[in-house]
């Protein structure tokens, strides 16, 4: 291939970068989006300014030691890949063609970068790659230390900003967010432009932040004769944070690992997931209200249930919502875990500090459904699903629990899963460990459940009976062996049968016949999810502090309501 050839062909890989540089300055406010309300407080995705409360030089031993960090780097090198031309639906469906992408992708947060140059952070303005048109990596992973100086940096939030001659892009933790008109942040500023981003908001010492930062040779256009360095990188710490918030849908990284043509009818050609809102301990048992518009899910650390609606208002839906003893403090998640609704749209709420399944009626007043078996209390309902009978299932490990199987708390010798209709509580089974998610199929021939246990991660299938209790329980699925810490979490299934499932190092899609088809990879662990929008289509995510959604093109199974 002549140099001629790979300079165009890397001029048109980057015709991208000048199109963000196009738009800024030039925002039209009518699509910017309005401030989200949390608890009737008004809150933005701006970033802080003004002179901080502590600052840790990146360029210099001292802070990169303080932050336990060490500079890494590499080159980055151009590859020629398949790819398909533009179809008639203008996305990647038409003949097969050539393009080009780059290696390493380094991005994500557990890119292995142990192998990669240690730079002297005193280096950092040392030039380097290759010149002309050329990109390069930078990454480091951060602590936030118990002091700076006399500031105590817990609860405040902190800005990465760095300047690279010449552009510069940013992740944090493996992610990042763009959105419309943006510039800076995560994508590129300007020319030789300072860039800002919040790294972390209401940060605790011994957090732990990982930045990649990729450096771009320009003007693309006009390939200089220089190359990219760093001119100065550090972290500025402004006390107090205003978290959760809700952002403005930002477009973040996705992969999506496609092992079986089944998958391309349930993930179009070019996937997109969006940020929603950030900033939450964590994420989990999401359920989309149809008739009002909106999404309820929990943040069991925090023991609230969040409301977030469709035109992208997020606020406290309630609070307490699974526990309100004395001890609370010691319990990790004592709030309230999976959410449904019954067919009359009253909200079921799994609560893991109050040992119950209760339901919220239409008058604000709560119904105990459940709060114990055979005179024991229950440990800690994690997940639950109705029946079209209005038979209520849900599963029943003790996750909730501050030590978890060994906490005193702890009256049941064992894991359950239970059904309970008019007042009538079964034990349907108690041989798993972790019991978690747990869904019908579409026709509630089959019940599924998940099993959260290291050393046996697998999805369950039983046959449902008439009278609804369940027999022939077979592993539907194992991924024990696939790489990943994370076990089997929530569990969800489509029209079509298909079965989603939190399991090892994404979402795992598993065809009705058990066939693992494809997995989404997003840019944090999806725990749990709900089908919602209009059509059932939207999958909302709950991806550990954040909520997110993605478009799929199989409308989601979704609770019967009248």
């Amino acid at each position: 291939m002549t140099s001629r050839s790979i300079h165009l062909i890397l001029f048109s890989i980057l015709v991208s970068f000048l199109c963000v540089i196009g738009v800024l300055g030039q925002i039209n406010q009518d699509v910017r989006e309005p401030l989200r309300q949390v608890s009737g407080q008004a809150q933005s995705n701006d970033i802080p300014s003004g002179k901080p409360d502590a600052t840790i030089d990146l360029s210099m031993k001292e802070g990169v030691n303080l932050v336990k960090g060490q500079w890494r780097y590499s080159d980055v090198e151009i590859i020629q890949v398949d790819f398909k031309a533009p179809g008639p639906d203008g996305q990647p469906t038409g003949k097969p063609i050539k393009t080009y992408d780059y290696k390493p992708h380094a991005g994500v947060a557990d890119f292995d970068d142990s192998k990669w140059e240690v730079l002297g952070p005193t280096t950092l303005n040392k030039r380097r790659s290759t010149g002309r048109i050329c990109f390069n990596w930078y990454r480091i992973n951060l602590t936030i230390p118990k002091r700076i100086g006399n500031f105590d940096p817990t609860g405040s939030t902190v800005v990465f900003e760095t300047s690279l001659d010449d552009y510069a892009e940013i992740w944090v933790d493996g992610e990042i967010p763009r959105a419309l008109g943006q510039s800076g942040g995560s994508v590129i500023a300007g020319w030789n432009a300072s860039s800002r981003i919040v790294v972390g908001r209401d940060v605790k010492p011994g957090q732990k932040i990982q930045l990649a930062i990729f450096g771009i040779n320009g003007p693309i256009s006009n390939p200089p004769t220089n190359f990219i360095w760093m001119r100065y990188a550090r972290l500025d710490f402004y006390n107090g944070s205003k978290i959760p918030i809700a952002v403005t849908p930002q477009e973040v990284n996705v992969e999506v690992v496609r092992l079986d043509p089944a998958m391309d009818a349930i993930v179009g050609p070019n996937p997109k997931i969006f940020k929603l809102a950030e900033g939450f301990k964590f994420t989990e048992g999401p359920i989309w209200v149809s008739d009002e518009g909106y999404l309820l899910f929990s943040d069991p650390n925090s023991n609230i249930i969040y409301k977030y609606t469709k035109d992208g208002m997020l606020s406290v839906f309630r609070q307490r919502s699974g526990y309100s003893g004395a001890d609370v403090a010691e319990y990790g998640q004592p709030g309230s875990n999976g959410l449904t609704l019954d067919a009359q749209g009253r909200l079921t709420i799994d609560e893991h500090g109050n040992h119950r399944v209760s339901r919220l009626e239409k008058d604000g007043t709560v119904t105990v459904l459940v709060d114990s078996y055979e005179g024991k209390r229950l440990n800690s309902p994690n997940d639950l699903v109705y029946r079209s009978d209005g038979t209520l299932y849900f599963t029943d490990p003790p996750f909730g629990l501050p030590k978890f199987f060994d906490d005193p708390r702890k009256e049941l010798p064992f894991s359950g899963v239970y059904s309970s209709k008019d007042g009538k509580l079964t034990l349907l089974i108690k041989d798993l460990k972790g019991p978690n998610g747990i869904a019908f199929s579409p026709d509630e021939k089959y019940l599924y459940v998940g099993n959260w246990d290291p050393e046996k991660k697998v999805v369950m299938r039983y046959e449902v009976n008439a009278d609804g209790t369940l027999s022939n329980g077979k592993i539907f699925f194992d991924m024990t062996s696939a790489p990943g810490e994370d076990a089997i979490d929530g569990v969800k299934v489509d029209q079509q049968g298909n079965i989603y499932v939190s399991g090892p190092g994404g979402l795992w899609v598993i065809s009705p016949e058990g066939k693992h088809i494809g997995t989404i990879v997003a840019p944090k662990h999806i725990h749990n999810m709900a089908w919602g929008g209009e059509d059932g289509k939207t999958l909302y995510l709950c991806a550990r502090s954040g909520l997110y959604r993605m478009q799929l093109n199989i409308p989601g199974v979704r609770p019967a309501t009248n």
